[in-house]
């Protein structure tokens, strides 16, 4: 049984397979039906969200299929219910399972015991629904991947920091990341996107200060400084993150054609300048649209290997 837990389960060719699918789906939405009946998706939903209810929401009926909102604080998944039985009883019911939590270890047991593929909608480790919108995004503008260099600033322990060294060397890309000290993915991130990279001529990086980091960038990404169960730490982060800020100064020093991504929601004036977002290098809300394409061509990938002999 295939999942999607984090972004390496995808190789090289299933990613560019996956992307391929995406610009398929994007241009002729209701081409692809695998969830034709309609089968119904369960989109489990313990963080706050919005675009990645809605895009899932929206692509799942475009499959032909029904989605199950299922609401995390009422299943009581892990403390009413474990979530190993809460997996049994989801994958009797459901064709897919979708869930956006916190503890990667938790969506792990889903997998194990769901019977059904599971599909990682965010946890506090990785994001990779998100970065498979991003790359599309990337492709769209730029026309290709391989080679291609990006610098992720700010808070890069996240798990956009995560999920884009994994990503990004996968799809052979050259993934810069900067952040003040202490806030660095762990060694074990840096060591998976070098093997992966091996492969295929990408690379990941650490670098110190922002403007070494965005020289010469095709693309500059940026995220929250304070992410979901990080509110206490607000204003500490906010005085320790101020030169990591994408602001207009900052981005000049990136390629002439570079483009500015977030995942939003965005902060501006803080992690990024209401100029960068709602300029005319921002991608932002190519980014949002694309989730749904993206994740359309996940679930249509699952699926299709799910019935492989």
């Amino acid at each position: 049984m295939r999942h999607f837990l984090r972004d390496d389960d995808l190789t090289p060719e299933e990613q560019a397979r996956v992307l391929d699918l995406a610009a398929e789906l994007k241009a002729a939405p209701f081409s692809a039906r695998p969830l034709e009946g309609p089968r119904s998706v369960a989109m489990v939903f313990d963080k706050p969200t919005l675009r990645t209810q809605v895009s899932f929401a929206a692509g799942i009926a475009e499959l032909g299929g029904s989605p199950m909102l299922v609401e995390g604080r009422l299943a009581g998944i892990g403390v009413r219910e474990s979530v190993e039985d809460v997996a049994r009883v989801l994958g009797r019911q459901v064709a897919l399972v979708v869930w956006r939590t916190f503890a990667q270890a938790d969506l792990e047991l889903m997998a194990e015991h769901a019977g059904v593929p599971v599909v990682n909608a965010l946890t506090d480790e990785f994001h990779p629904c998100q970065v498979v919108a991003d790359l599309l995004t990337v492709r769209e503008r730029k026309g290709t991947l391989a080679g291609l260099t990006v610098a992720f600033l700010g808070d890069t322990a996240c798990n956009m920091g995560n999920s884009w060294l994994l990503a990004g060397a996968t799809a052979g890309m050259h993934v810069r990341v900067s952040g003040p000290e202490g806030y660095q993915p762990g060694r074990e991130m840096f060591e998976r996107a070098a093997e992966i990279g091996a492969g295929t001529g990408g690379s990941a990086t650490s670098v110190d200060g922002p403007v070494a980091a965005v020289t010469g960038a095709d693309v500059v990404v940026t995220d929250t400084w304070v992410s979901m169960g990080k509110e206490d730490e607000e204003a500490a982060r906010t005085e320790v993150f101020g030169p990591w800020s994408l602001t207009p100064e900052l981005m000049a020093a990136a390629a002439p054609d570079a483009i500015a991504m977030h995942c939003l929601p965005a902060y501006r004036g803080k992690e990024i300048a209401a100029e960068v977002i709602d300029g005319p290098q921002s991608v932002v809300w190519d980014e949002a649209e694309n989730r749904r394409h993206a994740q359309k061509a996940v679930l249509a990938f699952l699926l299709d290997e799910a019935v492989r002999p």
